[in-house]
């Protein structure tokens, strides 16, 4: 099988070509990610009880991400592995790589499924919610994330598959699966959740419960795709059947690279579940802001995150090509340009808040009203950060790419359980800021990661690889 179309430009030649070839569909991938949120955002925003039904996706979110943050952790350990057998041209080692990724991680997400559908109750008991949120949001939140979790492993299967991808060179692919997906989401939305009752279609009316069902069907044409695209086609890594085959030798290296970006995504879950409930404190107007200002950054989110994937395989392709400079370059280069554009994008959101917001949710009640009023201030707040956003994902990036995983979980760990959790707390409690606390709480994480994590990657301890290159001479990562 020959190598990818881009490996030549990622370890030879111009930097600004392959790592912008790369990032771009990664952002349009993840902008059609979010694209599932948002459109079960816009319809439930549309219901009888829109608060309700929108505060119900913002205390599912963080508490389905716990438990997908396991799994989905290990599929950095196939993206990094794929890239840097790639790149120094160990197409066998980069086919086995990915085949036994896909076999782990399958393997975890139907653990992960079965634990998450019989503890749902259980997990959204850990929220201390107010009254009137534990008697009409949560019962619902209950509902969609008990359908959301019997579809994990087909969540799993996209996820594992775009990863395999992205190290191997090709973002496009996945870019285009994930179109096909969204518009198919896009398409089952409405009449899962006000339901359709016109000639053969029957679809009764499922609300916040429909909006998981349509997710569901979705992701298993995603998952359905993948698996063809990686088995019948040549388009990324040379996995064959007898790759599935798990290996301990495998799943320990699997484990040493991807441990700690699961316990990264984790910790991140757990972080989220502490700031979901300290907001569920609060009445249903403010959950509902948090969780329609958390989807909003979320897409605000997506050029640093295309940068930061980009750079992982950047990073990795190049060190495993022995070429540890351009690597470098690679980042600082991403970095940059990661600034210039979410300092841009923080401009637009600071002057269009308000139309952005009420985009989202219909102000037809007083609750709803209220919803749009914090949600702009939310928006407004956070867009101090937004730069910061763009050089911590690249740097976090460059870490990953050349395995040093331990070194990404720690400056993650500093976002969120120094810059953000506890200056959430102060705020919104001790000084009793209420829930502007809240808002300025949560735009200081990024800015202390990126500081921290900018400050450390000048050392340049981060070099090594973690794959033995055609000597057989490989270097463990330095952490």
């Amino acid at each position: 099988m020959s190598g990818p179309s881009t490996e030549s430009s990622i370890t030879e030649g111009s930097l600004v070509r392959p790592l912008f070839t790369l990032a771009w569909p990664i952002v349009v991938t993840q902008l059609l990610q979010v694209a599932y949120n948002i459109a079960d955002t816009i319809w439930l925003g549309r219901t009888a009880e829109p608060a309700a039904a929108v505060g119900a996706l913002s205390l599912a979110f963080p508490l389905i991400f716990l438990l997908l943050s396991v799994g989905g952790g290990f599929t950095v350990a196939g993206s990094t592995l794929v890239a840097q057998y790639t790149g120094a041209g160990g197409e066998e080692s980069a086919g086995k790589a990915a085949g036994q990724t896909l076999a782990f991680v399958t393997v975890l997400a139907v653990v992960v499924g079965a634990i998450g559908y019989l503890g749902t109750d259980a997990l959204l008991g850990l929220l201390p919610a107010d009254p009137e949120t534990a008697r009409v949001v949560i019962p619902l939140a209950s509902e969609y994330m008990r359908v959301f979790f019997l579809g994990t492993p087909f969540l799993f299967g996209f996820f594992v598959f775009s990863a395999l991808m992205r190290g191997y060179g090709n973002t496009r692919t996945p870019m285009r699966v994930m179109l096909v997906t969204v518009v198919l989401n896009v398409v089952l939305d409405p009449l899962f959740i006000f339901g359709w009752d016109v000639g053969p279609l029957d679809f009764p009316a499922m609300g916040v419960e429909g909006a998981a069902v349509a997710t569901l069907l979705s992701r298993v044409v995603a998952t359905a795709i993948g698996l063809y695209v990686l088995f019948g086609l040549s388009a990324g890594p040379d996995i064959r059947p007898e790759h599935l085959n798990l290996e301990l030798e495998w799943v320990r290296k699997i484990v040493d690279i991807g441990a700690p970006s699961a316990l990264e995504q984790s910790t991140s879950a757990l972080a989220m579940i502490t700031l979901t409930a300290m907001v569920a404190t609060f009445g249903p107007p403010v959950v509902a802001a948090y969780g329609l200002g958390n989807r909003l950054i979320s897409l605000v989110f997506l050029p640093a995150m295309g940068l930061g994937r980009a750079t992982n395989t950047m990073v990795g392709q190049n060190l495993g090509a022995d070429r540890a400079d351009r690597a470098e370059r690679a980042v600082k280069l991403a970095a940059s340009v990661g600034a210039g554009v979410m300092f841009l994008v923080a401009l637009v959101a600071l002057a269009f808040a308000e139309p952005i917001v009420g985009v989202f949710i219909s102000a037809t009640t007083a609750d709803a009203v209220e919803t749009v009023t914090q949600g702009v201030d939310y928006l407004r707040i956070r867009t101090v950060e937004f730069a910061f956003i763009g050089v911590l994902q690249v740097v976090l990036g460059a870490y990953r790419g050349a395995g040093n995983t331990k070194t990404a979980l720690v400056f993650s760990l500093m976002a969120l359980w120094v810059g953000r959790v506890p200056t959430v707390y102060l705020l919104a409690f001790v000084a009793d800021l209420g829930p502007r606390g809240i808002w300025i709480g949560m735009a200081l994480g990024n800015i202390v990661g990126a500081i921290g994590a900018t400050a450390w990657f000048t050392r340049g301890t981060w070099k090594n690889t973690v794959v033995e290159d055609e000597a057989g001479e490989g270097a463990a990562a330095t952490d």
